[in-house]
């Protein structure tokens, strides 16, 4: 089975009106969600890509709310830029495997671990690492609108090195007002000591449908948790780059229709501060620090470790809605995921 399904296709089904009975698919290079009949998101898993993804995200009106490239031409695509940036997905920039000698550099030369953020080569091949998806369980379903599937990730590096493992629960909610995708992260130093370098390259993040982009006079306004709000259009450092807020939302139109997606950051994870772009960027980190350039992390070189043996917790999540952040009810999702 293709880890990727046109968006074409998944357009050409009517928009709910309602939230339906979700399914939770699992196929040998992606894993499907499906509310009733329709494949709202899939989430690839195949041995060629860098790192798993979750591609398309279709809100409940049945808009595509991130961008198709690179994985496919789709509608509202005119960018080309950021291959790496791959609709929803987790790494991060520079994760140090400390008493691991790297044969392979990383590409950026401030980096002193593995690079898990970009996707560059040289004529040698990659000078990335990459996110193996070993292993995925048997779907749960916690609810007729609340189902979730386990994924199980290796770390490795360039030369083929595996630094850490992963255990990344996603769980899949639909309501009529939208579409919640919840990452549980659990990372594991079952390797060695790692430490995760400061970089602004991170973590989890959205690259959203470019018609939705507040750098155009027609994109989104950008809507934070604290009740920041920015109108289109912005430029490309917004005021809340490298700031931290419990969450941030899109919401603009597309083919006539009103739509958002906002990323969700736990209570509970080590505090992300936001490498958000106008041009469609949106990304929650928590290990970037002064070196990062995040204004909030100014002289701070706290930087966050795993001791060989010991585990991570972190939790975010991507929420589809119609209609803008209120419309949308962005800030009754974020209380129900934070529970």
């Amino acid at each position: 089975m293709r880890c990727t399904l046109p968006v074409l296709a998944l357009l050409a089904f009517p928009a709910l009106g309602a939230a339906d009975d979700v399914t939770v698919v699992v196929g040998k290079d992606a894993i499907e969600f499906r509310s009733g009949s329709v494949v709202v998101a899939k989430y690839a898993t195949a041995e060629t890509v860098a790192k798993p993804y979750l591609y398309p995200v279709l809100a409940p009106n049945g808009v595509p709310v991130t961008r198709g490239y690179p994985v496919e031409k789709a509608p509202g695509d005119a960018t080309t830029d950021h291959i790496h940036q791959k609709s929803v997905w987790f790494c991060h920039g520079d994760v140090i495997p400390e008493g691991i000698e790297l044969k392979i550099k990383s590409a950026n030369k401030a980096d002193k671990g593995v690079d898990f953020w970009s996707e560059a080569k040289d004529k040698d091949g990659p000078r990335h690492g990459k996110i193996k998806c070993v292993k995925v369980g048997k779907p749960v379903q916690h609810a007729p609108n609340h189902a979730s599937v386990d994924t199980h990730n290796e770390w490795i590096t360039p030369d083929g090195v595996k630094i850490m493992d992963e255990v990344r629960v996603l769980h899949f909610t639909d309501t009529k007002d939208g579409r919640t995708f919840t990452f549980d992260i659990l990372l594991k130093a079952s390797v060695c000591p790692i430490t995760f370098g400061d970089t602004k390259e991170g973590s989890f993040g959205i690259r959203v449908n470019d018609a939705l982009r507040p750098s155009q006079a027609s994109g989104a306004t950008v809507t934070t948790a604290d009740g920041k709000s920015f109108a289109p259009p912005v430029k490309d450092n917004l005021p809340i780059w490298g700031h931290p807020t419990a969450w941030i939302d899109y919401s603009g139109k597309f083919d006539g229709k009103d739509v958002g997606v906002a990323v969700f950051d736990h209570p509970k994870n080590a505090p992300s501060n936001w490498h958000v772009r106008a041009y469609g960027l949106n990304a929650a980190n928590p290990f970037g620090r002064a070196h990062s350039g995040f204004p909030s992390q100014k002289g701070k070189d706290d930087l966050l470790k795993i001791a060989k043996g010991g585990e991570m917790k972190l939790k975010y999540a991507v929420y589809a809605h119609g209609g803008d952040a209120k419309a949308g009810k962005v800030a009754e999702a974020f209380a129900a995921f934070a529970k």
